[in-house]
């Protein structure tokens, strides 16, 4: 993006990021009943090309090759680390409590950035965690007969949140990195997946125009031109305002999956849900403290 770029577009920008993930389970769970590996595979495939046109048609190319080895593999650790957990997740355990359990990276964010020099835990930190993680209790309450996986799937969703939020955290060290470099995150994760995919898993393609369509979604958006907003957005745009804005996410999620009929309107997932996002938007306020991204240079 252009140097003159106000904060408030960029900020816009990585706001869209937000509204996209917002759908990442609905998506998800309509491309069944393709396995975690191979959706990796091939939504990274879409957003790693999508990347690419970007950056050839603004004539950035040669930025990438400039790139250490070392963030290459720290990004691409995080992308494919996070989409297999979460993929596996929503495959294994129901799509609604999966997804709000995934979805509690925001919270973490906040945590773990409270943390970092300059910054501190806050009462209303430790206060918006307790409300986020009973929200997760209550999603996993009465679960003991739950069908065979699906505690894997609730860990695997834990897994997911962790790794995004270290993720997102740590590359709070890397604002000098063009965000084209995402590009061969997606490619790099795309090929991992492909090769894991054909050692360990079955072959399983989504089914008929609706399962296609919603690969092809989720590389073009969740799984794509989302993680390019969200790198504009944090380096150059408001982040607190981006953070409080990601805790929208678990709960539009769950209404898009409610209304597509994949999650049914059940007191206790509307429970979980505002406890969840009210949660982390305390926390989000507690941590109004700025954290200040590293220079370019």
């Amino acid at each position: 993006m252009g140097e003159g770029m106000t904060q408030t577009r960029a900020t816009a920008i990585g706001f869209g990021a937000v509204l996209l993930w917002a759908l990442l389970a609905l998506f998800t769970a309509a491309s069944a009943p393709a396995p975690p590996l191979l959706l990796n595979a091939l939504c990274f495939a879409l957003g790693g090309g999508l990347g690419m046109i970007w950056a050839a048609a603004r004539g950035r190319l040669g930025l990438l090759a400039r790139v250490p080895l070392g963030v290459y593999a720290f990004g691409t650790a995080g992308l494919f680390g996070y989409h297999f957990f979460y993929f596996s997740a929503l495959r294994l355990a129901p799509p609604a409590e999966a997804g709000l359990i995934a979805y509690l990276w925001p919270l973490l964010i906040v945590l773990f950035s409270g943390l970092l020099p300059g910054e501190r835990l806050r009462t209303g930190h430790v206060v918006g965690a307790g409300l986020a993680f009973a929200g997760a209790a209550i999603l996993l309450a009465g679960r003991a007969e739950a069908p065979s996986g699906a505690w894997a799937g609730y860990g695997f969703a834990a897994l997911c949140a962790l790794t995004w939020s270290g993720y997102s955290v740590l590359s709070r060290r890397l604002g000098a990195v063009p965000t084209e470099a995402v590009a061969v995150f997606c490619l790099a994760s795309a090929a991992l997946s492909a090769l894991a995919h054909l050692a360990v898993e079955a072959p399983a393609w989504p089914v008929g125009l609706t399962g296609w369509a919603a690969v092809a979604a989720l590389g073009l958006g969740p799984v794509g031109l989302a993680f390019y907003l969200w790198d504009i957005g944090v380096k150059r745009g408001n982040i607190q305002l981006l953070g409080t804005a990601s805790y929208a996410a678990p709960l539009l999620s769950t209404l898009a999956l409610v209304a597509a009929g994949f999650a049914a309107p059940t007191p206790s997932l509307a429970l979980a849900a505002l406890l969840i996002t009210g949660g982390a938007a305390l926390a989000a306020r507690a941590g109004r403290g700025r954290i200040t991204p590293p220079k370019a240079g």
